[in-house]
């Protein structure tokens, strides 16, 4: 099975441990991005790959696709081209104080990309799966229409197409993301979204939920996911439930909705050491989960396993293996060392 996931990955910049911008004497420098995220975890689990964006020739962006091909990613695809490579800046949350991202990204490569740049039938040559987020087609017009372009050719080609909502209100407006999105989503077979995303996006929300007091109902989410299925057709809709006691500790869970059946996952108690790249990571895991035959309460339980797990690792990036997140989804939860 081959799935190919388009994107921006960006220059990550970071003050060491809790420091705050103003503090910061230097930054640690890495890697990351939504759909660069799920190749690197779907690569580590086994899958082949493929991560398709549009990268500067220069060392910075020859930097980003070095470090996708040491975790496994076929970097083939990437279009070469461009001036720069966009940057994020992370501040890191702890306690009642939660953490802030700056981005500087406009003008990147993958923002100024045009349409002809991506021949789409080399792309999906061989492909099953095709995965983006809607963080792409917020970067810029021209990426919101190769985004499109993608997906009617992922389409027309058979393949299944996943998405993430992935609102960020520093990238467009509510309305403009739901005019956007909303047209994007007829070729999409499986939807991921937070607790938050299908109310910014769509207007849809979760009756009896309050995401900033961590109160999730459930019955409120069934509710969405459904909408949202009967709104757009979605063979299966799943949603991340995060309940946040701190910047430091979350209640991290999940729902799926598949087969007009209603799944949740267990419920893991998560410290959090790097929360970047979660909803990444639970993504991946449910496309592990669907490529591989799980059940949809197995794959859920995986998927939300895989998140939990991300939750404990520095960077965007998920370096876990298939036993550690079948282990934890088990019930091993106990992190006693492993000898």
């Amino acid at each position: 099975m081959r799935v190919i996931t388009f994107g921006e990955i960006m220059l990550r910049l970071a003050p060491e441990g809790y420091y705050r911008f103003v503090q910061a004497k230097s930054y640690g420098a890495t890697y990351g991005g939504g759909e660069a995220n799920v190749a690197v975890s779907l690569a580590g689990f086994g899958i082949d790959c493929a991560f398709v964006t549009k990268l500067p020739k220069h060392e910075i962006g020859q930097g980003a696709v070095n470090k996708l091909r040491e975790f496994g990613v076929d970097t083939s695809l990437i279009v070469r081209g461009g001036g720069r490579v966009g940057i994020y800046f992370l501040e890191k949350g702890a306690s009642q104080r939660p953490s802030k991202v700056i981005y500087d990204r406009a003008h990147s490569a993958i923002a100024a990309a045009e349409e002809a740049d991506f021949d789409w039938d080399k792309i999906f040559h061989g492909a099953d799966w095709f995965h983006f987020t809607g963080i792409t087609p917020a970067i810029s017009d021209n990426a919101a229409k190769i985004c499109a372009a993608a997906c009617r050719a992922a389409r027309s080609k058979g393949l299944t197409v996943s998405c993430d909502l992935n609102y960020r209100k520093n990238l467009w407006t509510r309305e403009k993301a739901g005019e956007v999105m909303g047209k994007l989503m007829e070729f999409v077979d499986i939807c991921i979204a937070n607790e938050e995303d299908s109310a910014d996006v769509f207007g849809i929300n979760a009756g009896g939920s309050n995401v900033t007091a961590g109160v999730i109902s459930h019955d409120g989410y069934r509710e969405t996911a459904e909408t949202l299925i009967k709104r757009f057709g979605f063979k299966q809709t799943a949603i991340t439930l995060r309940e946040s006691i701190s910047a430091n500790d979350n209640n991290w869970a999940a729902m799926l909705c598949s087969g007009g059946e209603h799944y949740f996952s267990k419920k893991y108690p998560v410290r959090i050491v790097d929360r970047v790249g979660g909803g990444d990571s639970f993504g991946a895991g449910l496309i592990y989960a669907n490529l591989t035959g799980m059940s949809a309460q197995d794959g859920l339980e995986f998927a939300v396993a895989a998140s939990c797990l991300k939750h404990s690792i520095e960077g965007d990036f998920n370096f876990v293996s298939i036993d550690e997140v079948k282990k934890l989804a088990a019930g091993n939860a106990s992190g006693r060392v492993q000898r």
